[in-house]
């Protein structure tokens, strides 16, 4: 695929994407994981899945972070201009609009109901990524990666504990698992 044809097929991808999708960004990310790992094999699947961690993990709206980061894996810098553009444009071109017609969409029924209904949609889209990633993590079948996943299910929904703290914790365990596995490969090298 020549240079040019790629990045317009990342324009186009993206901005359809951001175009159709409604609920946030976890939901583009369960898209972008069919359009460029399923449909177009541009991305792995384990790619796509620290593109996730990645994008949610750091400042910003999920959906402009993840673009980003596949813009950027797939063609560097002018990929990901290229994909942020093309994030953007839609939600901008949209809230343009509705703000124009704010006080018609407010008290319109048929558009509460829709957006009512959208909702529900929404949750079953980031529960297939939910789970897309929980089987990911039982393919890989890393100690460190049940672990983690464990403590995080028990601080969430039996301590309640703020999700700040979880993501230091998830940092700290994985500089502990790499300092651990760095010493392993230490000691297997001096065994032979």
């Amino acid at each position: 695929m020549k240079k040019d044809n790629l990045l317009w097929l990342l324009f186009k991808e993206c901005f359809l994407l951001s175009m159709f999708t409604f609920g946030g960004g976890y939901v583009i990310i369960a898209l972008m994981k069919k359009k460029f790992v399923d449909e177009l094999h541009l991305l792995k699947e384990d790619e796509i899945l620290d593109i996730t961690t990645i994008a949610q993990s750091g400042p910003g709206a999920v959906a402009v972070n993840a673009s980003l980061l596949v813009g950027y894996k797939i063609k560097g810098f002018k990929g990901a201009l290229t994909c942020v553009i093309a994030t953007i444009l839609p939600p901008m071109l949209i809230l343009t609009a509705i703000s124009y017609f704010y006080d018609q969409f407010i008290h319109n029924i048929l558009i509460r109901n829709i957006l009512n209904c959208m909702t529900a949609v929404v949750a079953a889209v980031i529960l297939d990524i939910v789970f897309g990633m929980l089987m990911g993590i039982v393919k890989e079948k890393k100690i460190s990666q049940y672990s983690s996943l464990s403590l995080a299910i028990i601080f969430v929904f039996v301590i309640k504990i703020d999700i700040i703290y979880l993501i230091f914790m998830g940092i700290g365990l994985g500089i502990i698992y790499t300092i651990i596995e760095s010493k392993r490969g230490v000691d297997d090298d001096a065994i032979n």
